[in-house]
């Protein structure tokens, strides 16, 4: 199904640079949101890709819009416009920054990071603890292996 399901038949002009839309839902399945645009046809819909993460929160957000190829029935979101209001700052979307350069990669997070793998994960917390878990939890070394801390315990 595409945009051009939900217009009305007739050609219609290219659109270049950006618009302002409004996000008015999902379709049915969610995958697809749904948009209207200043100038089209009383009660029709688009459907439009988005490079965002949109959720039902969004729904009545201005949302800034460029069509692929010019196609008025292709749009695709780039973002959600704040406007004069701002995030609250508990309801703050989660911040995680990933740096990579080829020969290292950090990914930073503000309170716990997991790292899971079926029963297996490593937690690392914003105080310093690092767990792992695991059904079996090996350590080895061609070198010397070393355990350091303030105090060891075994069992």
């Amino acid at each position: 199904m595409s945009g051009r399901d939900f217009l009305e038949p007739g050609p219609l002009p290219a659109i270049d640079g950006v618009r302002i839309g409004e996000l008015i839902g999902f379709s049915g399945d969610g995958a697809s949101a749904l948009v209207v645009i200043p100038g089209q046809p009383a009660g029709a819909a688009l459907m439009a890709r988005t490079v965002t993460d949109l959720r039902g929160v969004h729904i009545g957000r201005q949302v800034a819009l460029m069509f692929e190829a010019g196609d008025p029935a292709r749009p695709i979101i780039i973002g959600c416009l704040l406007g004069t209001e701002s995030w609250p700052l508990d309801d703050l979307p989660g911040q995680v920054e990933v740096d990579a350069d080829g020969k290292r990669l950090v990914v930073t997070a503000t309170d716990e990071m997991v790292l899971r793998c079926g029963k297996a994960s490593i937690t690392l917390t914003r105080a310093g603890h690092v767990r792992i878990r695991g059904s079996s939890v090996s350590s080895s070394a061609s070198g010397t292996n070393r355990i350091f801390g303030g105090s060891v315990q075994i069992n």
